[in-house]
């Protein structure tokens, strides 16, 4: 094993929140220029005790809002739209997108957090409130964003905010004239050689699909999507994953290098300590160096990726349960960053 090695006690932590029954199953998984590396423990379902490998499939979540701005990023490139182009300008006229003081909602403010949207639309009523997505139509979209006041100016604020996310991968699919499952599919999947990643699943991908869990370690729904897939559908593999990070940090030549040096080429403050905002990675700095990183969570899942760019070092972390391993990701790209339940004198 090279540089890439998954280090001990990133996975002694893991095993030991398995075993002490804290999550069902997770794999953490590592790259840089060496090669790859992996390490699983638990299970991928109660009823299967076996551990997840590199082609299990999981959910996600909000790591999808990572491929929605790189689509972004892409178009920007090809041309086909503009940072400052507003998000109305790709809508149907029947969506009146709220504006304060003359300043539009445009497509960097959605992929930067900072559109001034909430983080959830106020008409999200689910039928299912296990799947709470799966019957968000445009149509309810559209009426949210017709009927809704901005309490600040686009640009002015980060604020996390899946319905802003959503509204951009809705919209970028609109102005390409196909789907968002489509349009990350063309855009980024094929071109980066992603074969277990996407929206639907295959007969094969379904049989290698973990079980989520929620916190109670109770079976939880997988999360169906309409309007809004761009802020959490894509189902994917830490091998899919690490083939991402690879792109992302310029391990291999891909045609999205320029979209992705894109989307780290501009950032702007979150207000909290150390943390920055780009083209939807958030970027921690501290120490000296950066870690560009986004998380993601469904009721049955939790899952981390992130590089630091100056080592060219990828980590994954996917667990089929929603437990939080985001510290183990962090560890493993700078051992100067603690995990939780370390002592003091380990967190540096």
């Amino acid at each position: 094993m090279g540089f890439a090695a998954v280090p001990e006690d990133a996975r002694t932590a893991l095993a030991a929140r398995a075993t002490a029954g804290k999550e069902v199953g997770v794999i953490v998984a590592t790259i840089d220029a060496v090669g790859r590396d992996a390490a699983a423990f638990g299970k991928v379902a109660k009823e299967r005790p076996r551990a997840p490998d590199a082609d299990t499939v999981f959910e996600i979540g909000s790591i999808t809002k990572v491929f929605t701005s790189l689509v972004l990023a892409d178009m920007i490139e090809r041309g086909e739209v503009n940072a400052d182009t507003p998000v109305a300008d790709l809508l149907p006229k029947t969506a009146n997108v709220p504006s304060r003081d003359g300043r539009q909602i445009t497509l960097l403010d959605l992929s930067m957090q900072m559109s001034g949207l909430p983080r959830v639309p106020l008409n999200l009523m689910p039928a299912d409130g296990a799947n709470p997505y799966a019957d968000y139509t445009p149509r309810k979209l559209y009426e949210f964003l017709s009927g809704y006041t901005l309490k600040r100016d686009p640009g002015e604020k980060y604020e996390y905010s899946n319905l802003g996310a959503g509204l951009l991968g809705h919209a970028l699919a609109l102005k390409a004239g196909m789907s968002y499952e489509q349009l990350v599919r063309t855009r980024i999947l094929e071109p980066l050689g992603m074969k277990d990643t996407g929206i639907t699943l295959t007969a094969d991908q379904k049989t290698r699909l973990a079980q989520g869990y929620n916190m109670s370690l109770n079976p939880a729904k997988s999360w169906d999507f309409d309007a809004l897939a761009g802020c959490g559908a894509l189902r994917s593999t830490a091998n899919d994953m690490l083939t991402f990070l690879s792109a992302a940090m310029g391990l291999r030549d891909t045609p999205l290098r320029a979209a992705f040096a894109r989307m780290l080429s501009v950032r702007k403050d979150t207000g909290m300590p150390s943390i920055q905002i780009a083209m939807a990675w958030h970027i921690f700095t501290r120490f000296g160096t950066d870690i560009v990183w986004h998380n993601g969570g469904t009721y049955g899942f939790r899952s981390f990726a992130g590089f630091n760019p100056a080592t060219k070092t990828g980590v994954v972390v996917l667990c089929n349960t929603f437990a939080d391993n985001d510290d183990i990701g962090v560890h493993v790209l700078d051992t100067r960053y603690g995990m939780a339940g370390q002592p003091a004198a380990a967190q540096r």
